[in-house]
């Protein structure tokens, strides 16, 4: 097979693959793992060794990427405001994971080697799932998240220690006892080098090239730089994979880390996905089929003995039992780090082969059934910990004391900024407002401040009857977050239909999906935004602010029709990525020929298409909202007001029909 014709493989099976998890709601990183399960050598066999051999050096550099993107994550302010939680939960946990593998090895007759290297895999959890999972869910500021997020951190800064670690255990005792001592000489003169001469020159490079005010030229110094110092490591003896994170640190001092971190991602996430097709190409389906009870065993006992060493290192540092049982219950399952240190295990054969099997598969159940353990965590918690049950009656009871005896009040869903500003105007006129947040030190702080505000999770249930909704005037939302804002709304539809709810959305893209779940106002903050500096403008060069108000109020009662969409152009690629469906603007001429001319708008039936005209433009004479009597002439400019699909059809049909 040649090199077009593999690309071409790996890249269609690799879209339909994260297609179908996709819309299963499953990790991408499963898909890649399927596709390479398939075509490996162990199913289809379509990839020849030649083949495989330099797909395999090609994703080495997906590890490198990630490596990196963790360092632009690493921060030393960060990692000592967390230090209990990552130097004390952290450590402990993947230390006691890889003593306790090694011990379980030495009972199978298998080297204490091999048990370690396997310690390491196991005691790696998925960042990438767990921290949208955290986020989706809003549990990122919870006492559980914050312990999730500690872990994690120090998992991913063991991973560059035992890749070190790894090719040393194919060495004797005493061999490897020099390689790991001039390895830890080796790391520390160059960690010393590049972090004390790199902070000083990072910033002033970056800035010289930052003046060519040229995408292409910066892209190039980042991978200059990133492969640079991967390639500076590899020379002196140490890994790829160290380079990449020390130069990921400097950077991350630097104030073009968020640009940086931008431009790496294409390549980290399709080279990664690379990597995974390896990965997935060392799984034989055969002998784990043949020895699946085998693999049940290894799924069970990573999963119940993670869950025992992370909930009882937890408890043991001083959570409550419900905290210790979530994080525990979070953090269970594997990580896709683990796949990364089974490629140096099986690179020098520290384990037999059907031990690599078995936890390689064992390794892929975990994370597909990593969401499903995480939506039970909290009934779990609830059933086990006899604690858990008086905590949540304790906050429910603190949010039904300060929403006692309250009337006709205000509740406020989030405390941020936002939820503050929205707080004083109430004060101010007097209405009587209970605002609820998930952010314990701020709930502290301005609890103590005098505000009426607890800790709760306003998409529960019980908080939202705690806070009085049967007895509000109305509910504001006013976190931009649409899938916790639909979680709301239909609580609040249950509880009282008739609770007028306002709704923060960022754009105007999910108006109307939030309408219909309920919201009676959604405040799109760019367009709100877009108004406010539109209206000081007018006022600067002279407009009547009666009129500007006046055009101020014609937008909100039109629920911002006038402002909806926008002509989308190259720098609104990234965007379009995320939101591909977003509502938008597009114009289209009228040239001599096309189908609509003579026709009137009302007999195109564009509406059913979802796509409206939002103005015509004749003869440098601008119509908006024009009627649907209007007929079309050549020479018109329509501006169309809709999502792509419906406005790609909509010019079909008025230019070919």
């Amino acid at each position: 097979m040649n090199t077009l014709q593999l690309s071409l493989l790996l890249l269609g099976a690799s879209v339909l693959a994260v297609i179908l998890f996709r819309r299963l709601n499953l990790p991408p990183v499963l898909g890649y793992l399927l596709v390479g399960t398939a075509i490996g050598p162990h199913a289809l066999d379509l990839m020849a060794d030649q083949s495989a051999s330099g797909a395999s050096h090609l994703a080495e550099f997906g590890v490198v990427f990630l490596m990196f993107s963790i360092g632009l994550e690493f921060s030393l302010s960060k990692l000592y405001a967390m230090k209990r939680i990552v130097f004390g939960l952290g450590l402990l946990q993947v230390t006691a994971t890889l003593v306790l593998t090694a011990l379980i090895c030495l009972l199978f007759d298998m080297h204490w080697q091999g048990g370690i290297a396997l310690g390491g895999v196991l005691a790696m959890s998925s960042t990438a799932v767990l921290t949208k999972l955290l986020t989706d869910r809003m549990e990122l500021d919870s006492k559980h998240g914050r312990e999730v997020m500690g872990v994690l951190l120090f998992q991913d800064l063991a991973v560059v220690p035992l890749l070190i670690l790894i090719p040393s255990f194919t060495k004797s005792p005493e061999q490897m006892a020099l390689m790991m001592g001039v390895a830890a000489l080796k790391a520390v003169v160059v960690l010393s080098l590049v972090l004390y001469f790199g902070q000083r020159l990072m910033k002033k490079w970056f800035f010289i090239v930052a003046r060519g005010k040229s995408a292409e030229l910066f892209m190039l110094n980042v991978l200059l730089i990133t492969l640079g110092l991967a390639y500076l490591t590899e020379v002196v003896g140490l890994s790829l994979a160290l380079g990449a994170f020390l130069a990921g640190m400097l950077i991350s001092e630097t104030e073009y880390r968020y640009q940086v971190e931008e431009d790496i991602k294409p390549f980290r996430d399709v080279l990664m996905g690379l990597f995974f097709v390896t990965i997935g190409m060392l799984l034989d389906m055969h002998l784990v089929l043949a020895n699946f009870l085998l693999v049940l065993a290894v799924l069970a006992a990573l999963l119940v003995l993670k869950f025992i060493v992370v909930g009882g290192l937890s408890r043991l540092l001083g959570s409550p039992p419900g905290t210790a049982i979530r994080t525990g219950l979070w953090l269970c399952a594997g990580g896709e780090f683990g796949f990364v240190l089974l490629a140096e295990i099986k690179h020098f054969n520290l384990v037999p082969a059907l031990a690599s099997q078995a936890v390689l598969a064992a390794l892929v159940l975990s994370m597909l059934i990593a969401p499903l353990i995480v939506h039970y965590a909290d009934r779990i918690a609830l059933r086990f910990a006899a604690s858990e049950w008086l905590l949540r009656s304790m906050e429910l009871t603190n949010i039904f004391a300060q929403s006692m005896g309250t009337e006709r009040h205000a509740i406020i869903c989030g405390f941020g900024r936002s939820g503050q500003t929205l707080a004083r105007f109430m004060a101010q006129e007097g209405v009587g407002y209970m605002a609820l947040d998930l952010d314990p030190e701020r709930v502290r702080e301005a609890a103590a401040a005098g505000e009426t505000v607890v800790f709760g999770d306003a998409a529960r249930r019980d908080a939202l009857v705690a806070a009085g909704v049967t007895r509000a005037s109305v509910l504001i939302i006013t976190f931009a977050d649409t899938r916790a804002a639909e979680r709301i709304l239909h609580l609040v539809q249950e509880l009282k239909p008739d609770l007028p709810v306002v709704v923060r959305t960022y754009d105007d893209t999910d108006m109307e999906r939030l309408r219909l779940a309920g919201a009676a106002e959604v405040v799109p903050e760019s367009l709100e935004a877009s108004m406010m500096l539109a209206s000081h403008a007018l006022v600067l060069v002279g407009v009547p602010i009666n009129r500007v108000l006046k055009r101020v109020r014609e937008m909100r009662a039109g629920r911002y029709q006038l402002l909806r969409g926008f002509f989308h152009g190259q720098s609104d690629r990234e965007e379009d990525v995320h939101d591909s469906e977003a509502v938008r603007l597009h114009s289209v001429t009228m040239a001599t020929g096309a189908r609509a001319i003579g026709l009137t708008l009302g007999a195109l039936d564009l509406d059913e298409l979802g796509v409206t005209v939002s103005a015509v433009r004749r003869r440098n004479i601008r119509a908006i909202e024009p009627s649907a009597d209007l007929c079309f002439e050549a020479g018109d400019v329509v501006v169309l007001l809709g999502r792509p699909d419906g406005l790609a059809v909509a010019e079909e049909r008025l230019l070919k029909g």
